[in-house]
């Protein structure tokens, strides 16, 4: 069996790296469309070595003879044309935050919550949570299984590319004027980031966190298990790719940190580097282009009963959006029975 996909915002950060993805995973694809705002429309975009895709525009592509369509192309698009596709039958994985809290669309990771897909015909419309949730369940989910948490305190150490290619422009920019004792203000991002952290990522909200902030709580909640409280503080650091986190862990039972890494070694998606010397843990270098949620610095956490801490790194454009929702499409072939549309 072979599919049609069309990827949805196929020019930005993440549409290029589902587009690299489907290659290197030799998704069985019978044909793979780009599509775009109409401003992006007949522009080339390369598939792998040897192919070159034209850009579509988004405002009048039809969707009916489409198996999957992977978008990423913001919040507000989405909002509109997801529910288009989903209507012409097509399942659409979106990977904006316009649908994650709907309480009849799933939100997946599949190493963590894959059940879910369950329900996925119910819309046709199957949600990818934040990169920063995504990496932080994954690591969350093996623990959480053998001694159930109750508490998460997370710092996040989030690299520009999750603010898009203009804020990757901004860092390089920022830093190479720096040099040239230059001074280029922000644009895209609320501060300068080049030498700098930013400990505001989305808009504040009437409790004093930020979007991102709430959107770590409630998501992990609707993954992994409602009972669990979350508090995050969310930082964009001076990185272009690699989300990085450090969490803080209070269980309902007993967990060693020898426990706890024996666990994470065996857990899907996940690669434990932990080794008590210089440069023993992973950075986000280590992480760009990989697939894995990499878990360092595994130790206990003497100031609450049944605490660890860890520091997780992962490829946010990866793991945090593109991967993800591949593996979903993949999951929902093998798993969950979708079968191609007859071609026209």
């Amino acid at each position: 069996m072979s599919y049609k996909l069309a990827v949805v915002g196929a020019t930005g950060n993440v549409g290029r790296e589902i587009l690299s993805i489907l290659r290197e995973r030799n998704f069985p694809l019978r044909q793979v469309v780009p599509v775009a705002s109409a401003r992006s429309a007949g522009k080339e975009i390369s598939f792998g070595d040897d192919d070159i895709l034209t850009v579509q525009a988004l405002d009048d592509f039809d969707f009916t003879d489409v198996d999957v369509a992977l978008f990423s192309p913001g919040a507000s698009v989405s909002k509109d044309y997801a529910p288009k596709a989903a209507g012409q039958g097509c399942v659409v994985i979106d990977n904006t935050s316009y649908f994650r809290m709907h309480e009849d669309i799933p939100l997946v990771v599949p190493e963590v919550n894959g059940e879910a897909l369950a329900t996925f015909r119910h819309r046709n419309i199957i949600a990818n949570p934040n990169c920063s949730t995504a990496q932080m369940v994954v690591a969350l989910k093996p623990l959480h299984d053998a001694a159930t948490i109750k508490r998460v305190v997370v710092a996040t150490y989030q690299s520009v590319s999750g603010a898009g290619k203009e804020a990757m422009d901004e860092l390089y920019s920022q830093t190479k004027g720096l040099y040239m004792q230059e001074h280029k203000p922000p644009s895209r991002l609320p501060a300068r980031i080049a030498f700098n952290v930013i400990p505001q990522i989305d808009v504040f909200l009437e409790d004093g966190s930020t979007k991102e902030e709430w959107k770590m709580v409630q998501e992990t909640k609707k993954i992994l298990d409602p009972a669990i409280e979350v508090i995050a503080t969310c930082v964009r650091v001076p990185v272009f790719v690699g989300h990085s986190e450090a969490l803080t862990v209070e269980f309902e039972e007993p967990l060693s940190a020898t426990e706890a890494r024996e666990l994470l070694e065996n857990a899907p998606g996940v690669t434990v580097v932990d080794e008590q010397r210089p440069g023993g843990y992973t950075t986000p270098v280590e992480s760009a282009g990989e697939d894995a949620v990499f878990v360092s610095r595994i130790r206990e956490d003497r100031t609450v009963k049944n605490g660890l801490a860890l520091w997780v790194v992962s490829d946010n454009l990866r793991k945090g959006a593109a991967l993800n929702a591949i593996q979903i499409a993949e999951m929902l072939i093998s798993d969950y029975g979708l079968a191609p549309k007859p071609s026209r």
